[in-house]
């Protein structure tokens, strides 16, 4: 008997505690969902406002530096505000900068929200985690982590269909305005549920201001290097090596005093420990992946096909929507199978997935990605919960701060390597592949005849000739004509490689997660953690 009472007492969960899981939830899917709401509208945004492309990309940065800035400060922050009151203010907050992003008058103005959007938004992310692992006890955190997967995975897939959806049917603004319903139900769900919180302002006197600042610096430079190396050409620009100096160096200061400093802002001690470190390290993965896969999808239908934002949204909406009917089955699933095998399992389908993907001709469409969509629908909800559970197993409450910090940082840091790592991928590839075939034929070499049968591109070359002397063309300039039309369609063809390309790269470093994911330790449930 005396065995069985903590047990069943330890799996009480007041209703008030589910309300304020669900609630945080929820505003974390409105943080990460904001993340990639305005990928597919950011032409519109431009156009209303004048930006030109690399102007407009600090409408997508601004959001992202302020996010990675604050994550990291929300353990410490809540502690000092008390966690009701901290939480609630970031959440009004972000609701008002959200309506404050659609009533922006131009540019300047834009991004300036978007930032203290982003400030605001990025403490939902980490305090989500945080409530889930300490008002849940053990047994039930598999249900809290399948209701906190949901933002991390399905945000992201979701996110830039609902945005071409809202842009094409009622303008750009609404992307933002989408927010002040679900942020009037979170607010009034967290104030119910979260208890009165003491405030610990003597912590300030205490606080790690050294690394507060190389933190912010170092993060910021890094995230504004990966988001904008690529458009102006990386190292070569001095717009791009001074800030990735000044990273460097500050992130360095910020990782030395962490490890010296009594009090310090993280607890980068974790990283050193078995399943908390490679953990971590399947999370940068899963997110390099997660939203490398959202920006290169997107990229290959508007290049090779043309697609417009809703046409994308439509294909996008494969890999969301299935997520929905397959993660609530995640904890049961949890109960019966080892976490490692579903976390090695979920990996390994993200891979095929990308593999899938690998090798594409440029007849593939929204209906030829469907299936590798669904293969990955299957496999994300697979990697998140185990994932968490196997990364926290053993942390004890008072790191829960910081783990929850790090473990989402991680993440989000994943994607920004993810995506910048594409980009410059599919650019140098496109470079590549252009390079080789154009070493078979050129404007003046086009008689080759051996090489032109064998690739069709000699029937290719006469159609076109055919075609634009019909419309009255004369040989010479129709000849001309077919030429360039054949080199849009090689650039085309280039391009198709190129994003095969970062498609195997995405699986193999999905292979590599699912290999170190291996050597975690088993979870025990009756382990002290988070809750405890």
């Amino acid at each position: 008997m005396d065995s069985t009472k903590p047990q069943s007492a330890e799996a009480q969960v007041s209703f008030k505690d589910w309300v304020a899981v669900v609630g945080s939830a929820l505003g974390a899917f409105m943080a990460v969902l904001d993340i990639q709401i305005t990928a597919s509208s950011l032409k519109d945004i431009q156009g209303a406002l004048g930006a030109s492309l690399d102007e407009g990309s600090w409408i997508s940065t601004a959001y992202l530096i302020a996010e990675i800035v604050t994550i990291p400060l929300t353990g410490w922050l809540s502690k000092v505000f008390g966690m009701k009151r901290y939480i609630l203010t970031n959440a009004v907050l972000f609701l008002i900068f959200s309506m404050c992003c659609g009533l922006a008058w131009d540019l300047n103005s834009l991004i300036a929200f978007r930032a203290a959007q982003g400030f605001t938004g990025g403490v939902l992310i980490p305090m989500s985690f945080a409530i889930i692992l300490s008002k849940l006890p053990p047994s039930k955190q598999p249900i809290g982590l399948a209701i906190f997967s949901i933002t991390a995975v399905f945000a992201p897939s979701i996110g830039p269909t609902i945005g071409g959806y809202l842009t094409d049917n009622f303008g750009w603004e609404y992307s933002f305005y989408l927010n002040l319903i679900p942020g009037i139900i979170l607010i009034a769900m967290l104030a119910y549920s979260l208890p009165k919180a003491k405030m610990q302002l003597d912590l300030l006197k205490r606080g790690d201001y050294l690394g507060i600042t190389t933190m912010a610096i170092g993060l910021s430079c890094l995230i504004y290097v990966l988001e904008e190396g690529q458009r102006k050409d990386w190292f070569g620009s001095d717009l791009i090596l001074r800030p990735a100096i000044v990273a460097a160096i500050a992130l360095t200061i910020f990782v030395t005093t962490q490890f010296v400093k009594k009090e310090p802002l993280l607890n980068l001690g974790l990283l050193i420990r078995r399943n908390f470190g490679i953990g971590s390290f399947a999370n940068t993965v899963f997110g390099m992946a997660l939203y490398g896969s959202v920006y290169i999808i997107p990229s290959y239908l508007t290049i090779v096909q043309g697609y417009s934002a809703l046409q994308i949204g439509q294909v996008l909406i494969w890999s969301g929507v299935p997520q929905l009917a397959i993660t609530p089955f995640i904890p049961l699933l949890m109960k019966k199978v080892d976490a490692r095998v579903m976390l090695v399992t979920g990996l390994a389908l993200f891979s095929a997935s990308c593999f899938m993907n690998a090798f594409m001709s440029h007849d593939y469409s929204g209906p030829q990605l469907i299936a590798a969509m669904l293969v990955r629908a299957l496999g994300q909800p697979l990697i998140m919960v185990p994932l968490s559970t196997l990364t926290t197993a053993g942390i004890a409450q008072e790191e829960a701060p910081t783990a929850s910090s790090l473990f989402n940082m991680m993440r989000n840091l994943g994607g920004s390597f993810g995506i910048a790592g594409l980009s410059t991928l599919l650019t140098q590839r496109e470079q590549f592949h252009s390079e080789r075939i154009g070493e078979s034929f050129t404007a003046v070499g086009l008689n080759t005849q051996h090489f032109l049968n064998q690739a069709d591109i000699g029937l290719l070359l006469n159609q076109a000739m055919d075609k634009f002397q019909q419309h009255g063309y004369s040989q010479y300039n129709a000849h001309q004509a077919a030429i360039e039309q054949l080199a849009r369609r090689i650039k085309i063809e280039a391009y198709v490689q190129s994003f095969n390309d970062c498609f195997l790269a995405l699986g193999i470093v999905l292979l590599i997660a699912a290999i170190c994911a291996m050597f975690l330790k088993k979870a025990d449930p009756n382990a002290h953690s988070m809750a405890e």
